[in-house]
């Protein structure tokens, strides 16, 4: 972040007013329980890229004196630390309470793990605080960049869903929302650059190994593909997915029984409702959660009346009925 840094007062960084009152209309479909209520503030997740900056500024316009921000600093790239002082900076010189949150990225998936680390941070932070939500700057181009590459994985409707405009914040019930998500990428650039601020620049966001990255280049270079329709598509699956869930919650109640082993499942609904129904119970019985290729797999042995295991559970199929139940600790250290 350019800007920021320099120990000149900044100007008037207050978006123009249309902006402003987009951004709140946003804010207020997502939040109406507390948009009026000045008691309730929202934290804001900066990292001090183009898009988080903008966040940022809108909210602070659009809630005087009702936001706090927070920058998670990795620890990954050598400039983490200064990007994360300068966002304090820019927070300071706007009078909002700023915080720099260091976490430790654990070995493996470095991006998916970097999401864990920083989402229960913030989490921890929000509690800390006593805030009643946090926001990010998700926007309609990151939907479309992620619902193209999970149709190039072959991914079902869970995986095609797109991230809704109100969640949660994961393993926690803290609202998570995302009052950004139909706005452009070039909308928000176009907010900091009217406040004269330069953004911080993550060089993993033109890495080509990323898969994210050769998405996002593709779709630069295909004018003839409408973003913002594709993210709105994002948006109609996102509600088919919550509709499946839905059945898949009254299937359960109607079919899923205890058992004196386990759990018994006398499946009523289609197919994709069914996998939900035994991937939840293979979460309940077994503590982990299953990949849906080892789902669909047993599904696929139970409808053709074979027994089958998935992790230590054994599924018996009996009479339209599959009867789910731990393996017995012999069968299960052998299976080790």
């Amino acid at each position: 972040m350019g800007s920021p840094a320099t120990d000149e007062p900044p100007g008037d960084v207050t978006p123009a007013a249309e902006r402003v009152a987009r951004f709140r209309e946003g804010v207020a479909a997502l939040w109406p329980d507390a948009i009026d209520d000045e008691r309730a503030k929202l934290g804001l997740a900066v990292s001090g890229g183009p898009d988080s900056t903008a966040l940022l500024l809108l909210a602070a316009a659009a809630l005087p004196g009702r936001v706090e921000a927070a920058t998670v600093d990795h620890g990954l790239r050598p400039e983490s630390a200064r990007e994360a002082a300068d966002v304090a900076a820019l927070c300071a010189r706007m009078g909002i309470p700023h915080a720099v949150l260091r976490v430790e990225v654990a070995p493996g998936n470095v991006q998916a793990e970097a999401r864990a680390a920083r989402y229960a941070a913030m989490a921890g932070w929000i509690e800390e605080r006593k805030l009643a939500a946090l926001a990010t700057a998700h926007h309609a181009d990151d939907q479309a960049e992620t619902l193209l590459m999970r149709l190039n994985r072959a991914s079902g409707v869970a995986g095609l869903a797109g991230a809704r405009g109100r969640g949660q914040v994961p393993g926690t019930d803290i609202p998570l929302l995302r009052p950004v998500l139909g706005w452009r990428r070039d909308e928000l650039a176009g907010v900091v650059a009217a406040a004269g601020i330069v953004p911080a620049d993550d060089p993993s966001n033109v890495d080509d190994k990323y898969d994210r990255v050769r998405i996002r280049k593709a779709l630069a270079d295909a004018d003839w593909l409408d973003v913002a329709a594709i993210a709105r598509s994002a948006e109609y699956i996102a509600e088919a997915d919550a509709a499946l869930d839905w059945m898949a919650a009254l299937e359960w109640r109607s079919c899923v029984k205890k058992e004196p082993m386990g759990l018994g499942y006398r499946p009523q609904g289609p197919r994709v409702v069914v996998l939900r129904v035994v991937a939840r119970i293979v979460r309940e019985l077994g503590g982990a959660e299953p990949r849906g290729g080892g789902v669909a797999r047993l599904l696929d042995a139970l409808t053709q009346g074979r027994p089958a295991s998935i992790g230590d559970l054994i599924v018996r199929p009996n009479a339209g009925r599959w009867s789910f139940s731990k393996a017995p600790v012999r069968a299960a250290k052998r299976k080790t």
